[in-house]
């Protein structure tokens, strides 16, 4: 570790060599009473004074003289003797530490910091103001490759520094509250990782899409507009999960899926369709990641449904059929079902996820924002095995980390929770992924909801503000070098600060995370440009309506103009919603069509409503009805008329259409079309 104290180590030793019990110099008390991990120092302030216990602050580091070592413990509590403060008067007080370690002197004079005490304090023993040269040594992990990533707590003009290769070989995990600055220590992190290693690959499941504004040099942002993951990658329960649109799946749907799957894949790898049956047994499985056709699933299914045996089964077929049909038309799966993903793609999917190799950015911020909800745990499960099994193969040949932000979601500590597979995938990289260079980053605001099992792999942990005394139990569960003491901070400090434990420091490191320049932040949707001060306070709707239905901005435009031309649709065009009606108008005189048309174009479009289709609305009143749009409507009323009229002119196949409120008023006064109808004899009616 390079710093200025260690340099000056001898000009500080000697300054700090000075009579150590004068007071005002480094002398602040005398232990009291000592136990295996805990002490008790007693102190004075002389006349009110606080000069001194100002260095008593809890968390700070303070060294205790035994012999030729200097036992180093952490501040916890403190109070005074008589629970008073009285001013101009001496003041007894008492402080409680914990142990930590010691400052050993070897035979050659060389010291260095162990964590392992060889010599207890005793009573009467010397309390001191830690050394400058002490507090360096303590957290320096004294291995290559360490990094500063902020600064110390208790002497911000020390480096807080960490072992990358051991943070990264047995996993690391930031937990924190919302708003504590998770996402921008990750950032740092990774940054540091990949000054530590450049042929680190990293692969950020991103479920804000906030990190594309973090690494703009370093990051190749996948959205659903650029993502190609085809449906043929993914296990059986992994396409189940997308099939059934996140519900349990249905077990003879499923073995449908499980005897089809492999037929299509044959069908697709011999090149002649589903009709194609090859005579030899091959290895190809449900899980097998080969290209296969949704058409020759679909034909497959048919050609069950239209067999004479297995009637027991041709609702499941139907059904089945029905949900895979769904799924392909569903325009927010194209990123799955496009005409791309049926080619047999996975070298180029790999190679753009993953970046190998990567030309320069080796991060990819994968934005699971876009992406349907019911098959974000699909996709989770398929880049974390992917990861793993790239890994594996490649003999360790390709390193890996994969950060998942909001782990809790996938990982829960429910077991009944979240998605089967996606947990298995984590689970692996977690158990076994440093054996072949996967590494594992977990992010999470509720370790209390994330599975412990994950947690405890986690060998590095970056703890920053929590609240909640659940979360902090999970912690101090996992963490075994974390005590009491030192988790009691938790819950109170500030912004930006955390405690970090593990394998890539000495001893729990109270730091506090350096600050990134603005411009490298991570904040939601980086990728679009943001709005200034003088930018109109408005936004594109249509935009929003477009991606809202996963569709184009001209298809919205198109049927918005579409509507605001009358609503009308021919025979070649395709089926669209009916158009809403204009109730701002307060019903106005519709006699015409031009006027209405009038009205509606000369208010501003951002104004304009859609007007509901007459025929749609319950009880159509004839005074409400266009007779050129809606014929069915205007029989059916001049038929009424005539039964509730008593008129007997069957020859008439329509009749005009009443005029005014008049012959309203009038239908409403005669008899009801009950009575009508018994007074009617059965011959009229047939013929009517």
């Amino acid at each position: 570790m390079v710093n200025n104290e260690l340099q000056a180590e001898g000009r500080t030793a000697e300054a700090d060599r000075r009579d150590t019990v004068a007071r005002g110099n480094r002398f602040l008390g005398r232990v009291i009473a000592c136990n295996g991990s805990r002490a008790t120092i007693a102190a004075l302030a002389e006349n009110g004074e606080t000069s001194l216990t100002e260095l008593w602050s809890v968390g700070r580091l303070v060294s205790i003289t035994v012999g030729t070592n200097r036992v180093v413990a952490l501040v916890s509590s403190m109070r005074t003797s008589d629970d008073n403060w009285a001013e101009q008067q001496d003041n007894v007080f008492r402080i409680d530490v914990e142990l930590v370690g010691e400052v050993r002197v070897d035979i050659d004079g060389r010291e260095a910091f162990s964590a392992g005490i060889s010599q207890y304090p005793y009573l009467g023993a010397v309390a001191h103001r830690i050394r400058t040269a002490d507090l360096a040594r303590i957290y320096d992990t004294g291995r290559g490759g360490c990094f500063t990533i902020g600064q110390l707590t208790q002497d911000d003009s020390l480096d807080a520094t960490i072992h990358i290769p051991s943070m990264l070989s047995k996993h690391f995990a930031v937990v924190g509250t919302t708003g504590v600055g998770k996402s921008t220590a990750v950032t740092l992190l990774l940054r540091k990782a990949i000054e530590a290693d450049p042929k680190l690959r990293i692969l950020i499941l991103d479920p804000h899409n906030e990190f594309a504004a973090a690494f703009p040099d370093h990051a190749v942002v996948i959205d659903t507009d650029t993502l190609d993951l085809p449906f043929w990658l993914m296990r059986l329960e992994e396409f189940a999960e997308v099939v059934f649109r996140g519900r349990s799946a249905i077990a003879e749907e499923l073995d449908i899926l499980r005897d089809l799957i492999p037929e299509a894949k044959r069908g697709f790898k011999g090149d002649g369709g589903v009709m194609r049956r090859q005579t030899e047994k091959s290895s190809l499985t449900a899980d097998t990641p080969v290209p296969y056709r949704i058409a020759d699933l679909i034909a497959l299914i048919d050609e069950r449904i239209g067999r004479l045996e297995g009637r027991g089964e041709k609702p499941s077929l139907r059904s089945l059929k029905v949900r895979v049909m769904a799924a392909v038309n569903d325009p927010r799966y194209t990123f799955m079902f496009s005409s791309n993903t049926i080619n047999d793609t996975i070298l180029e999917t790999i190679a753009k996820i993953f970046r190998i190799p990567g030309e320069g950015r080796p991060i990819t911020t994968f934005q699971l924002a876009g992406i349907p909800s019911e098959v974000v745990n699909s996709v989770a499960s398929v880049l974390c095995r992917m990861a793993f099994e790239i890994g594996l193969w490649s003999n360790g040949g390709v390193h890996m980390l994969v950060v998942c932000e909001e782990a809790h979601r996938y990982v829960p500590s429910d077991q009944s929770l979240g998605f089967l597979p996606t947990r298995q995938a984590i689970a692996r990289i977690a158990k076994e992924g440093r054996k072949y260079g996967v590494s594992l980053g977990i992010i999470t605001q509720r370790p209390g909801e994330l599975d412990p099992t994950i947690l405890s792999q986690c060998s590095t942990v970056f703890a920053m503000r929590l609240s909640n005394d659940r979360d902090q139990d999970i912690i101090r569960s996992a963490i075994p070098d974390s005590s009491v003491s030192t988790m009691s901070f938790l819950s109170s400090i500030g912004n930006g600060e955390a405690i970090a434990f593990g394998e890539a420091v000495s001893v729990p490191m109270r730091m506090r995370f350096a600050r990134i320049p603005d411009n490298r932040l991570p904040k939601a949707a980086g990728g679009f440009v943001k709005a200034d001060d003088e930018t109109p306070a408005n936004v594109d709707l249509r935009t929003i309506v477009a991606r809202m239905r996963a569709s184009s901005i001209g298809e919205t435009a198109s049927f918005a103009a579409h509507s605001a031309a009358g609503g009308g649709f021919s025979a070649g065009e395709p089926l669209a919603p009916p158009s809403l009606p204009d109730r701002a108008a307060e019903w106005p005189d519709t006699s015409t069509r031009s006027d209405t048309a009038t009205r509606s174009d000369a208010r501003s479009p951002t104004d304009r409503l859609e007007s509901y289709r007459p025929d749609m609305l319950p009880r159509v009143e004839p005074q409400y009805t266009d007779p050129l749009s809606n014929p069915q409507a205007d029989r059916f009323n001049a038929y009424r008329r005539q039964i509730l009229g008593g008129e007997a002119d069957a020859s008439a196949p329509t009749a005009p259409a009443p005029q005014g409120l008049d012959d309203a008023a009038a239908s409403m006064r005669a008899p009801s079309l009950r009575e009508s109808l018994l007074r009617k004899p059965l011959g009229s009616m047939i013929r009517k």
